[in-house]
């Protein structure tokens, strides 16, 4: 039946969306290297607007623990500062007059397991709205048995989306253990 097909192709597509989601945000939880990601929440006031760092300069990693902050215009300098000063990631901005330059410090081993902590809450949340969909889907499907759809048809649809679910729960704990190795490697 294509309206069971079509709820397979959602579900699949909502896990998809948790999983990058869940790079996304594992993306801005530093391991210890610089990367241009790391700011990517800071905000800038920008003429009396509150507006994202990546859109009011280029910033870049020359190096695993250098960040380099070239404003497009020099009189945001300041503002990039005290929003980086202002975001509470524990970052020092140095300006050169030019650009800023922010050193990243080595991760202590506290820092480090509260990393790995942050890391896994964000895996929950994915795990969870992992599981939201299969609830969803499987929600949908017993309505289309109430509609006359067959049973076997909705069993081995449930089936379907019930091994979806162990499939993208598996890449989760994949990512996971990989940035967990990747933020406890000294």
């Amino acid at each position: 039946m294509e309206e069971i097909q079509m709820y397979l192709d959602e579900c699949k597509e909502m896990m998809s969306k948790a999983i990058k989601h869940l790079t996304n945000e594992l993306g801005k939880i530093r391991a210890g290297k610089a990367s241009p990601a790391m700011i990517d929440s800071v905000m800038v006031e920008y003429y009396g607007t509150p507006t994202p760092i990546n859109q009011v300069a280029s910033v870049t990693a020359p190096d695993a623990r250098t960040l380099f902050i070239k404003p497009w215009e020099k009189s945001v300098i300041p503002e990039i500062e005290k929003g980086i000063i202002n975001s509470n990631l524990g970052l020092n901005p140095q300006n050169d007059g030019e650009q800023i330059i922010i050193n990243i410090p080595q991760l202590t081993e506290e820092r480090r397991t509260g990393l790995v902590k942050q890391a896994k809450a964000e895996g929950e949340q994915a795990k969870v709205s992992i599981r939201n969909s299969r609830k969803e889907i499987n929600d949908e499907l017993k309505k289309l048995q109430k509609e006359g759809a067959s049973e076997d048809e909705i069993k081995r649809a449930e089936d379907n989306v019930q091994s979806l679910t162990d499939e993208f729960t598996k890449k989760v704990d994949d990512i996971l253990d990989k940035k967990e190795a990747e933020i406890m490697h000294v």
